[in-house]
């Protein structure tokens, strides 16, 4: 039998999604449980697929199974014409369909387990059908090759080929614990240099710059003033804590600082002045079909952000 040909029986579409669901599950088993099918059943769909295609697409050992580089390519080609396909039949069949299939979401972390998480659980409730993968990260993914449906990033955008919608942004305001804060309360932000820090070193280590909010007086607009850290890392929960316990001033997100505010634990530090907000963007791979399933979720998800506290809403 030649490479151009496949089992007369074998629907090269239901290949390819076996195919990607053998790597989104990890094992063959695994996948044969979420096909509803049987082990050998998947087995003999990658071997057709493999030998339509005269390549080797798994390699499997006894420590796991990995992506050879022709399957890394096809696993990218796979999935891009199944979403289109899934485009196509949307089209055809119309809306009145509940809406189905699995999203893949990459979101940081503390915004992710925090903030995010009502509107994800609601989303779940109003979409039975839909499955959700809800990834955890805070550093740069390549979405394409990880099979990435959408990406909530709160931050500067330093990706190409990516569309991004900007929903919302985020304050950051200076804090400390109502326990260790100076007396008097500074009035200037170089009156916060001689304080001690807990830096977040994503976006401030050695120094930090302020600006005046609207309608918060005259004088200068920004100003930068170097600081000393007695803490530094790159985790909001970690800035958070120790802040709340004492060990030095700091700048974080106004969502979360909130109920420390209003319980009085923490004391927010020259209310007329903050540090530059980040922006909020729903970012998902361009040039690809948008299933109904996923922009339900864009939608569910812009419908939300007004009601997160400690969010500016563009």
């Amino acid at each position: 039998m030649s490479h151009s040909s496949a089992p007369a029986n074998a629907d090269r579409i239901d290949l390819l999604r076996t195919f990607v669901r053998i790597v989104d599950a990890g094992s063959l088993s695994a996948a044969a449980v979420q096909l509803g099918t049987t082990q050998p059943t998947i087995s003999r769909r990658l071997q057709s697929l493999e030998k339509h295609f005269g390549l080797r697409l798994l390699q499997r050992s006894t420590h796991g199974m990995q992506l050879t580089h022709d399957g890394e390519r096809c696993l990218q080609h796979a999935r891009e014409l199944l979403d289109s396909w899934e485009g196509i039949e949307q089209d055809l069949r119309g809306a009145a369909q509940q809406p189905s299939g699995r999203l893949r979401v990459l979101v940081p972390h503390a915004f992710g387990q925090g903030q995010l998480m009502a509107p994800m659980l609601a989303f779940l409730r109003r979409y039975p059908q839909i499955s959700l993968e809800w990834r955890l990260h805070d550093g740069l993914s390549d979405l394409v090759a990880e099979g990435i449906d959408c990406a909530i990033r709160v931050g500067p955008l330093e990706q190409q080929d990516v569309v991004a919608v900007q929903v919302a942004e985020v304050p950051r305001i200076v804090v400390c614990a109502a326990s260790s804060a100076p007396d008097p309360l500074p009035t200037t932000p170089a009156a916060l240099a001689t304080l001690p820090w807990v830096s977040l070193t994503n976006f401030y280590r050695e120094s930090v710059q302020l600006q005046r909010c609207q309608g918060a007086g005259i004088g200068k607009t920004q100003e930068r003033i170097a600081i000393q850290p007695r803490l530094l890392t790159d985790n909001l929960f970690v800035l958070h804590q120790a802040v709340c316990n004492g060990i030095g001033v700091g700048i974080g997100s106004a969502w979360m600082m909130t109920e420390e505010l209003r319980s009085g634990r923490l004391v927010q530090l020259l209310p007329g002045w903050e540090a530059a907000p980040l922006p909020v963007h729903l970012v998902f791979p361009a040039g690809r079909h948008r299933p109904a399933r996923l922009q339900l979720f864009l939608d569910a998800i812009r419908e939300s952000i007004p009601g997160i506290e400690g969010m500016r809403v563009r």
